[in-house]
């Protein structure tokens, strides 16, 4: 697999119980990484490390919180536990709660903020402290961030999102340039993948219609296809094998960088 090869690294994919997130764990496995599912989801993330574990893979499940500071803590020790180092880190956890910005609710803000933002910060934090010199894993890495397209166009019924997505891409890059000013050896990217038809894609095309911005979920998703110049709404794997690049060595002088993964939508 040349600069894809990720064999004898060890990954974390927070989220990885389903949906993105199980795609990026697959992928990092088979291009040869051990793979953490950590996810708040504890009957589902095991099973996906099972089924990944059925594949040949190395692969296990940790419980995360990704609001918490301790559960980042105890999630970074199990990993090191259960694979012996740690080199990638997916920040993939996340939630969209769609409405109108004239109806703001703000819980459903703080919890977006809560999960999208500081579960993102917080998972580079305990990327770094791994992984930069005298950490616990101690060799550099690669922090994967995943932001949205969301952060780069104007979608309506998704200010909340788009606003913690855009947040998540502005963390990218000032953890790229500290990482690199403090001699950390850790690349820090992010992605920012189009709409596709997982649970919460799907949700977000429901949400729409019921906000009274389509007149149907064909509709939402026709819109969104229409903005889109390769015609078609994005797959788990086109996110998952960019998520694989941004974590191998054909990306080593890529760092800071937002890699759009959305067919030319937000361009």
């Amino acid at each position: 697999m040349g600069g894809y090869d990720l064999s004898g690294r060890a990954a974390l994919v927070t989220g990885g119980a389903r949906g993105l997130g199980a795609g990026m764990a697959e992928a990092l496995a088979k291009a040869g990484a051990a793979v953490v599912i950590a996810d708040i989801r504890e009957d589902l993330g095991r099973a996906t490390a099972d089924a990944l574990k059925q594949t040949g893979a190395t692969a296990a499940f940790v419980p995360l919180d990704v609001t918490d500071d301790a559960s980042w803590e105890q999630a970074v020790t199990a990993t090191l536990a259960e694979l012996g180092g740690l080199d990638i880190v997916v920040n993939n956890a996340g939630v969209e709660i769609s409405g109108l910005v004239a109806d703001l609710d703000p819980a459903d803000v703080r919890r977006m903020l809560d999960v999208n933002v500081l579960g993102t910060a917080l998972g580079i934090k305990h990327a770094f402290r791994a992984m930069r010199p005298g950490g616990a894993a101690g060799h550099g890495g690669a922090v994967v961030n995943i932001a949205s397209v969301a952060a780069t166009i104007a979608f309506p019924g998704i200010a909340g999102y788009s606003a913690t997505k855009s947040a998540v891409d502005r963390l990218t890059r000032v953890a790229a340039m500290e990482a690199g000013k403090l001699g950390y050896g850790v690349r820090v990217n992010c992605v920012y993948p189009g709409l596709v038809p997982t649970e919460m894609g799907n949700q977000l095309a429901t949400d729409v219609v019921r906000l009274g911005l389509f007149p149907s979920v064909e509709d939402a998703i026709g819109a969104v296809v229409g903005q889109t110049p390769a015609g078609r709404l994005g797959e788990v794997t086109d996110m998952a094998d960019a998520v694989v690049f941004l974590a191998s060595d054909a990306a080593r002088f890529v760092t800071g960088a937002g890699l759009p993964v959305d067919g030319g939508m937000g361009m």
